[in-house]
């Protein structure tokens, strides 16, 4: 399949650089610093496509008009069944992912999207902010002295303590959905038998949980996600499997994506002291700076799987029905055209918004309290402990689409 006309170099010799740098992107190097790689993609052309027809797209502008597009859309069974799941409703874990709403299209999605749009209106995101505050201080006091892996002891329990807050989840569950979360996120990237099995107990796990809780809320509701939930109204009101779908997305989609910001902007601001100083002494920074963070290491770094059913023409770029796209946020987000000396982190920084959260009906309903989970966590952990340097190497979570830390070695 030609490349996308007029986008990119054509050739046999581009084609096989695209296969080569998607190789060495899918690669431990390439998780733990893919922004070179990305150049590499930008110099080719903001969109290339790669031996297999996979078009690539690396550049801002044209990011933004695929990911606002409604004709390109999510067909993941296509996948699975490609991938050797053609039962894969048959499995609690694909079928609990899957069938969410993440993977849906209108009309489906935009059903589901306007049903629990209720849970996330400006003004009840922002109520969050006092308990993003508490949470934020009793894991500092919980930090012991000397060197702590970061992403154990604050950047993934930080934000599953958070969402499960907002979901209603008993403290006491916080622990518990931490595991099971991170067991069932594993199907993202890895489909593999012993992954899948090991993300259905996880699965099952959480659908069991959220089962409780729903019935209890539906009893006696409270100031919780849960309960708004619950209590949609009308005859097209949620069903009891998509309540649990839906509750068991919000958990997850909220948990991976802000652990990831939280690690991966500490060692940003790290690697930038003057910066992490700005951030410490001006309180008012904090806004921008979470926005630069987002920017500069995003927490998602791939948008995959979208095609559309009939040949396309979208920014230029002539797609065939069911040819593959990938947006590469990550090399979108440092593209020169938009972002002034896009390699620098400057936390101060007024140009256009990151292309971390999409775009478009899938634009994430989770991007308000992610932003005010950034805007707390990082400007308190730089305050209280002034000293903090990195104690290691970072290791980058296995995985493609959902970019973080396994490991973050710090000394406080």
């Amino acid at each position: 399949m030609a490349p996308p006309n007029g986008r990119s170099t054509s050739g046999t010799d581009t084609s096989q650089i695209v296969a080569d740098v998607l190789e060495e992107m899918y690669s431990d190097s390439g998780r733990a610093n893919p922004y070179p790689l990305y150049a590499q993609l930008r110099e080719l052309g903001p969109v290339v496509t790669a031996p297999d027809g996979t078009v690539l797209i690396s550049g801002y502008a044209e990011q933004r008009a695929f990911l606002q597009d409604h004709r390109l859309t999510k067909h993941p069974g296509r996948r699975l069944a490609a991938a050797g799941w053609p039962d894969w409703r048959d499995r609690p874990s694909l079928q609990l992912m899957f069938e969410s709403m993440l993977f849906l299209n209108p009309p489906e999605h935009t059903r589901l999207r306007r049903l629990v749009s209720a849970a996330f209106t400006p003004s009840r995101v922002e109520r969050m902010r006092p308990v993003v505050e508490e949470i934020t201080s009793d894991l500092l006091d919980a930090l012991p002295g000397g060197t702590v892996n970061f992403v154990e002891d604050f950047a993934l329990p930080m934000p599953i303590a958070v969402v499960a807050a907002l979901l209603g989840v008993p403290s006491s569950d916080w622990p518990m959905f931490q595991s099971l979360a991170r067991d069932w996120t594993l199907v993202l990237d890895d489909i593999s038998p012993a992954t899948v099995d090991r993300a259905d107990q996880a699965a099952i796990e959480m659908g069991e949980t959220f089962t409780r809780l729903a019935k209890d809320r539906a009893k006696h509701p409270r100031d919780d996600m849960m309960s708004v939930i619950v209590a949609a109204q009308g005859d097209d009101k949620l069903t009891g499997r998509e309540l649990v779908t839906m509750a068991a997305l919000l958990l997850v989609a909220g948990f991976e994506t802000s652990s990831g910001l939280l690690s991966k902007g500490l060692v940003a601001l790290l690697r930038h002291p003057e910066q992490a100083a700005r951030l410490r002494a001006e309180p008012d920074l904090a806004v921008s700076a979470a926005e630069e963070l987002i920017r500069y290491d995003s927490p998602i770094q791939l948008v995959p799987n979208r095609t559309a059913e009939e040949d396309i023409e979208v920014a230029g770029v002539k797609l065939a029905a069911r040819q593959p796209v990938i947006a590469v946020i990550g090399a979108g987000n440092r593209d020169p055209k938009v972002f002034s000396r896009p390699e620098e982190l400057i936390l101060d920084r007024q140009e256009a918004p990151p292309l971390s959260f999409g775009g478009g009906v899938h634009y994430c309903l989770g991007a308000p309290l992610a932003r005010i989970e950034a805007q707390v966590a990082l400007p308190a952990v730089l305050r209280r402990f002034p000293d903090i340097e990195l104690a290691g190497t970072p290791v980058p979570r296995a995985g493609h689409v959902i970019s973080g830390l396994l490991k973050l070695p710090v000394s406080l």
